[in-house]
């Protein structure tokens, strides 16, 4: 017997990418960019000349921008590994809804050529950058104090030294100087 859950047709992904597009006035080249494909690619997806994406990561980007999740879509077959969030992510994404901004909102702050990025760490595959001027920007979209944002940077810097090979226990009394001497920079420019 089909219950009323069997009965929900979904709706064709092209035609969710085009409601959406239509409902943000997202300009397709904009979009195109966020999710790092050609414009005449989004064309074809929305306009199905070609079969919709089932490349996780186009559909991960894609539902990035979205707000939604890429299981929305029945192109999207959900990886055996588990997508894992860090905790600086998390921080972000609280931030971006505390301050009421949209993915597309908040993606527009950004200069387009860092789009693509913002948008692979919102999904969780790409860290913070190391650039401490780019976590800045980011800090600064968000009305993020920078010695807030600093203890995300100086985590996500002890996870590369240590995945490197640096042993921060034998190596404690140097990493506290780095440290102290990166947080004293961050207070005297802020």
């Amino acid at each position: 017997m089909a219950t009323k859950k069997d009965t929900i047709i979904k709706m064709k992904s092209s035609e969710m990418l085009y409601n959406f597009l239509e409902s943000t006035n997202l300009h397709k080249k904009d979009f195109a960019q966020m999710i790092g494909v050609t414009l005449s690619y989004v064309y074809n997806l929305i306009d199905e000349t070609i079969p919709f994406s089932t490349r996780s990561t186009t559909l991960e980007r894609i539902a990035t921008v979205m707000d939604i999740a890429p299981e929305e879509f029945v192109e999207y077959k959900i990886p055996q590994d588990p997508i894992v969030i860090d905790e600086t992510t998390e921080f972000i994404r609280q931030k971006q809804k505390e301050k009421n901004l949209t993915t597309v909102q908040f993606l527009k702050s950004f200069p387009r050529k860092q789009r693509l990025e913002i948008v692979d760490i919102l999904r969780g595959a790409r860290p913070i950058p190391l650039d401490w001027e780019e976590v800045c920007v980011i800090a600064q979209v968000l009305d993020i104090k920078e010695e807030e944002m600093y203890e995300h940077w100086e985590m996500r810097l002890k996870q590369l030294l240590q995945n490197s090979g640096f042993n921060m226990e034998s190596n404690s009394e140097l990493a506290k100087a780095m440290f102290n001497c990166a947080r004293d920079y961050v207070h005297k420019n802020k």
